[in-house]
């Protein structure tokens, strides 16, 4: 078969073209046809399909992601906001921090090692995009029932993935999340971010500039892996039948990325480049037409100087494939020597490939002959943008109906004590240590607080402490139940878990896991969702930075619960004065910070002991949200408290075991007046934080509580070996490390 070039295509108008093969609608392929004036080459509809896939061009989404910039908070310390490879905030002292959350769950079901691993490699590299130097990566994952046979397949793989990832890269990792549920049964989420760290003038922005500066494409060579992964994987419903797609799912050399970290950083310090993007999604199809894009000109490209790992790549395979460990840059020509002087130093693969023109066009040659002559801002910025139909499910009304508060409760205190330690056991509240300890969480020594504390913290800056945080929550449940006020309640928890460390919560990210946008009762949950985590930022003033949509997470008809999994980042002056999760001294007295309430839809309690969801989620209440931050920051500064941990997940008893194990030393409690002891325990009433404060420290605690308004129980005292609940029962810590900490081992070691 000849080499279709743009002169065949004009010459051969009605030829037969697999654009539906390629996940292209009719009416975006007649487009493409109307943007050109004739039909695409094939090397043309590879582009356009992989860059107008629902994972690069946000084409369902786009128009409710909108209201993220519309409804923005002023905020000081955006540097750089939506639309580059991650956001970045000033966080005092000259420094930028960079930050993001992208997904990469579909070829983690289907190859859980690799899809998992390339996750962790490719949110790197776009970190490392920006000009920072990544610091630390966390892992938001959600899987299908614990005990499913599946989940013990894709479980291991994903985790040994990402550790085995980001262990290689001296990365230590700091946060994330594990959720069991049967909705992520087919489709779990690996979701995955990284913070990096640079000084204001190192920031880079993914342009090209200037006619005749060269195109440098530099990592490892290009291979068959991963060919059309964002059209193929992430862009459509998996069939129930099971994996099929094995080729689509990238490979990854966390050593050769080592090198490539290590030689941008090199290139950067020296200002060699003038643009830069990284290879992932869509390849060389998303680089070059992003670069030339976001530029002032066009981009010329020799395909065949691309270096290949298979000499026998078409330039269609060659344009589409997403092999790992690549990046592209834009060189003046009289730095393209140090350039590749440095790349040979670390042993990276680099070649010229192309060069920056004083056109409008994206054009790319295959051997002399032109294979792609294009317009790059409609490949990369102005595919299509759908208004799909969304509707409230019918089943809504139903399911807030049935309310989890008339769900039978313990009569005694035997069966209530037996409820607790069932929560505490269940594979959603118990110790996830097994899994976090296959990752290295305090390589480069600069780790303060690491899994399982709220907030992962790191330290950025040796000699003053500045330092970093970062939580990442989402409530799959509490969305189902209401996604507006779901995911109000994921920016609140990663809010509350940043403040509890005592960091001041600054900017978010966000990844949005859904089902299919061709469901107009999906389509509403992703619309609710968006909206509420607009109107929340907005309040809190936390502009979002950036992030990921990930849809058609969905089996046949059967979509994953809606899950906007939100990431907070938070700034430290000084990583000393951070609070840990952990009971420190016996004596210190133990103070409930907030209202709670008969709160129990979509709690752990509903689904542990009764395999319930119905009813509302919490309330959201953004600005006690935003006063109880205040308070945990002051009195973490001031040195008022030892310990914080916030509430969410299994109510207070949840809070109260983990801070206790994690110290070492237990704890009496008190039920309050007008509360019954299921509710105090079991309520998952948001706002809420429980601490503990040094005698010496009480009356200047509670007087800023009284002063800023914000309600303080005193419920108890940190002491012995065990939790006791005044009048009800007592459960000892031996105990309750037991069923805590055995649940996931044996389940999956």
């Amino acid at each position: 078969m000849s080499l279709d070039t743009v002169k065949h295509a004009t010459d051969t108008p009605e030829a037969e073209q697999p654009w539906a093969e390629l996940g292209l609608k009719q009416d975006e392929y007649e487009r493409i046809r109307e943007i050109l004036g004739r039909r695409p080459t094939g090397a043309e509809l590879a582009m356009y399909s992989v860059m107008w896939s629902e994972h690069c061009s946000y084409k369902s989404s786009k128009v409710h992601l909108r209201q993220f910039g519309e409804k923005a908070p002023e905020n000081d310390a955006l540097l750089v906001g939506i639309g580059e490879n991650a956001g970045v905030v000033d966080v005092g002292q000259g420094y930028a921090v960079t930050f993001k959350v992208e997904s990469h769950n579909h070829p983690s079901y289907i190859e859980p090692y690799q899809g998992a691993a390339t996750g962790i490699g490719g949110i790197v590299r776009d970190i490392l995009a920006m000009g920072a130097r990544p610091v630390a990566v966390v892992d938001p994952l959600r899987f299908g029932a614990a005990d499913h046979p599946d989940t013990k397949r894709v479980l291991p793989g994903v985790v040994a993935g990402i550790g085995g990832y980001g262990n290689c890269l001296g990365l230590p990792n700091i946060g994330g999340e594990v959720v069991f549920d049967p909705c992520y049964q087919g489709n779990p989420l690996v979701n995955a971010g990284c913070i990096g760290v640079m000084k204001h003038e190192d920031i880079h922005l993914a342009q090209a500039s200037g006619p005749g500066n060269k195109v440098i494409l530099y990592g490892a060579r290009t291979g068959g892996d991963g060919i059309g992964g964002v059209s193929v994987l992430a862009s459509e419903t998996f069939e129930s039948t099971g994996p099929a797609k094995r080729p689509a799912v990238q490979v990854g050399d966390p050593f050769q990325e080592k090198l490539l970290i290590e030689c941008t950083l090199e290139i950067f310090a020296e200002k060699l480049v003038a643009g830069i993007q990284d290879l992932g999604g869509a390849g060389l199809s998303c680089a070059t037409s992003e670069l030339a894009s976001a530029g002032d000109g066009g981009m010329r490209v020799d395909l065949d100087t691309v270096p290949l790992r298979d000499a026998s790549l078409s330039p269609e395979e060659i344009l589409m494939s997403e092999s790992q460990e690549r990046m592209c840059a834009i060189v003046e020509p009289g730095k393209v020597a140090r350039f590749l002087e440095i790349c040979e130093k670390w042993d990276v693969i680099a070649t010229v490939i192309g060069e920056v023109t004083d056109g409008d066009r994206l054009e790319i040659f295959w051997h002399g002959e032109q294979i792609v002559d294009v317009p790059p801002r409609t490949v990369a910025h102005e595919g299509p943008v759908y208004e799909r139909p969304y509707a409230r499910p019918a089943w809504q009304d139903a399911l807030q109906a049935d309310d989890a508060g008339k769900l039978p409760r313990p009569e005694t205190a035997e069966e209530l004590r037996a409820q607790v330690l069932k929560v505490v056991a269940s594979p959603n509240q118990a110790s996830k240590a097994w899994i976090t300890d296959q990752y290295d969480r305090f390589v480069q020594g600069n780790t303060v607080l690491a899994q399982p504390e709220d907030a992962g913290m790191i330290r950025i800056d040796e000699e003053t402490d500045l330092g970093v945080a970062m939580a990442t929550d989402g409530n799959g449940r509490y969305a189902k139940l209401d996604p507006y006020a779901g995911a109000q309640l994921a920016l609140a928890e990663a809010y509350r878990n940043v403040a509890a460390s005592g960091a001041r919560p600054l900017a978010v990210s966000d990844c949005l896991n859904f089902g299919s946008p061709e469901d107009p009762g999906v389509m509403w949950q992703f619309a609710e969702a968006t909206r509420g985590l607009a109107d929340a930022c907005q309040q809190l003033g936390t502009p979002v930075t950036g992030g990921n949509v990930s849809l058609y997470n969905q089996t046949g008809e059967t979509a994953i619960h809606p899950t906007p999994v939100v990431a907070v980042l938070g700034v430290i002056d000084d990583v000393t004065r951070r609070t840990p999760i952990g009971f420190g001294e016996e004596g210190q007295l133990l103070y409930l910070l907030g209202d709670t309430r008969e709160e129990f839809g979509g709690s752990a309690w509903s689904q542990v002991v009764h395999d319930h969801l119905g009813g509302l989620p919490p309330a959201v209440d953004l600005e006690r949200e935003r006063l109880l931050g205040e308070i945990l920051i002051s009195a973490s500064r001031d040195g008022m408290i030892d310990a914080a941990h916030d509430l969410s997940d299994g109510g207070l008893i949840q809070a109260v075991t983990e801070s206790a194990l994690r110290g070492g030393t237990g704890a009496r409690l008190v039920v309050p007046d007008g509360l019954s002891a299921f509710t105090f325990l079991f309520s998952e009433s948001a706002g809420r934080a429980v601490v503990s404060v040094p005698r010496s420290e009480e009356l200047r605690f509670t007087d800023m509580c009284g002063a800023r308004g914000l309600p303080a129980t005193r419920i108890g005292v940190v002491d012995g070996d065990g939790i006791e609940i005044q009048g009800e029962f007592t459960l000892s810590l031996d105990e309750l490390r037991t069923a805590h900490e055995e649940t996931v081992p044996a389940l999956f070691a």
